[in-house]
């Protein structure tokens, strides 16, 4: 198993993850607390997100009218799938239902350092592609603000400056893993990414998969040095690839997803394709043994998200377990919902290139941004 902000691989042990990066686990009592104020998401009943970082101290700020502010980010190195989506729809429900503001991260620096093979252009062409589709998700613009790092630098760099000067080599090279060939602008990018967890004095609270949380902690250490608050985080799991439960959804690894832009006739092919089966080799087998929908991506994928009603997904599951549902029955669920999923998506894309303004920095001085829109 290898997990960094930057690489997931192998056979992922979340509950270890859990022990190596010092998070807590997200209990019922915990899941119990936020359902009383905001009611209930799928991603939270299923326990797709799962771990947390003082989650708990976020929702006693909420109750006793401190608040707090939720922060979230896209690195732009291509065109986005929906394991990037995912996390950003939950992001967008925490919004609605506890009223609070969103600043979204989009890193084209990080990607432009990262990648040896990137071009500048190239970086920025995907940048303001991934910008529609995350304004398409419906974040409120009166309470969102979309940046890309290039271009919010100017404003952020004093700040940037105090959260590096906290930071030392050797802390960076522990967390990250930074050698001799890294280069210095990677050595650098965290403390940029650190600044949003700043943008006010209140508490921030992070949605994201764990392979983003060596850069909490690394905020954690050095946050009331600055004057400010220790940030808080949930925690996701990785959507899976259409490959297998194993990992997550890769954009180097182009038959493991689907993208945002996919059309119907893609979608059906790649998932009856790809899409890695618990079914038996033949419909005889099948019919006597049943299939496994704890290893099938179709099912696990409905199970994340696709299928929110639980009457629904439990009888999938009984009919697939007992052999009545077939394999190619189930993907043809989950392909209905995906293309309908995704044809609802595009349409608010569109939508969303009339109001990109509304949520984007355009020269404003960092105090008008910070003080008078979200303070």
């Amino acid at each position: 198993m290898k997990v960094t902000p930057w690489e997931v691989s192998g056979e992922i042990d979340y509950e270890r993850l859990i022990k190596e990066f010092g998070t807590s686990p997200l209990t019922p009592e915990l899941k119990e607390e936020i359902t009383k104020i905001a009611g209930d998401h799928v991603m939270l009943r299923r326990g797709y997100f799962y771990s947390h970082r003082d989650l708990d101290v976020a929702l006693r700020h909420y109750k006793e009218g401190k608040g707090f502010f939720l922060y979230t980010g896209r690195g732009p190195s291509g065109p986005m799938h929906l394991g990037h989506l995912i996390p950003m729809i939950f992001t967008k429900w925490l919004q609605e239902k506890f009223r609070v503001n969103v600043y979204i991260e989009v890193t084209d620096d990080e990607k432009f350092l990262y990648k040896k093979d990137a071009e500048w252009g190239e970086i920025q062409k995907y940048t303001i592609d991934n910008i529609l589709d995350i304004a398409a998700v419906g974040f409120d613009p009166e309470k969102t603000f979309i940046f890309r790092d290039s271009e919010y630098i100017a404003n952020a760099y004093p700040l940037i400056l105090k959260i590096a000067k906290k930071i030392n080599f050797s802390t960076a090279k522990a967390v990250f893993g930074f050698t001799n060939e890294t280069n210095i602008g990677m050595i650098f990018y965290p403390a940029y990414q650190v600044l949003p967890t700043m943008f006010e004095k209140k508490i921030c609270l992070i949605p994201a998969a764990i392979d983003q949380d060596p850069y909490w902690r690394i905020q954690r250490d050095i946050a009331e040095s600055l004057g400010y608050y220790k940030t808080a985080a949930i925690h996701s799991k990785f959507f899976p690839p259409l490959q297998g439960i194993e990992g997550k959804m890769s954009s180097s690894q182009k038959e493991s997803a689907i993208w945002l832009s996919d059309d119907e006739k893609t979608v059906r092919s790649k998932i009856m394709k790809y899409a890695f089966s618990g079914g038996q080799p033949t419909i005889e087998e099948h019919r006597k043994k049943g299939g496994n929908p704890d290893v099938d991506v179709s099912f696990q994928w409905l199970k994340i998200f696709f299928e929110p009603d639980d009457g629904r997904l439990r009888k999938i599951e009984e009919e697939y377990r007992s052999g009545k549902m077939l394999t190619g029955e189930l993907k043809e669920i989950l392909v209905e919902k995906v293309c309908r999923f995704l044809e609802e998506h595009r349409e608010r894309r569109e939508k969303a290139r009339e109001e990109i303004k509304e949520f984007m920095y355009e020269g404003k001085l960092a105090s008008e941004m910070w003080g008078k829109r979200f303070e």
